[in-house]
């Protein structure tokens, strides 16, 4: 709406209450995009996420199983170390024998009492 005034020309906007409008195909491509980029997102959080825990999994796994690793090195280790003093220590054997299996000489008497 114009208005002429004393010369000067006056514009006054009219501010009416907008119905429906059509909304145009840039923009409604635009709010799909925007929509689908936000699924996309969601998705590759959740993703990332599960990826994520299964990654922390597998590395507790593998330090648990590195522990037993250890362990059982060790184990073999003291086997080791048993086998060869059975292999070239009589005086170890005799202990073995001794006490593992109640051998005693002809000459000794074994006491044995309940525990």
């Amino acid at each position: 709406m114009v208005h002429l005034h004393g010369g000067n020309v006056l514009f006054i906007i009219s501010l009416r209450a907008a119905g429906p409008r059509k909304m145009s195909i840039g923009r409604l491509l635009a709010t799909l995009y925007a929509v689908l980029f936000l699924a996309l997102s969601l998705f590759a959080g959740i993703s990332f996420l599960q990826s994520y825990q299964e990654l922390r999994n597998l590395r507790r796994q593998a330090a648990e199983s590195q522990q037993k690793l250890a362990d059982a090195e060790q184990r073999l280790q003291e086997q080791e170390r048993y086998l060869t003093q059975l292999s070239n220590d009589p005086e170890f054997v005799e202990n073995v024998i001794r006490k593992k299996l109640g051998y005693a000489r002809p000459s000794e008497v074994i006491f044995r009492f309940p525990e």
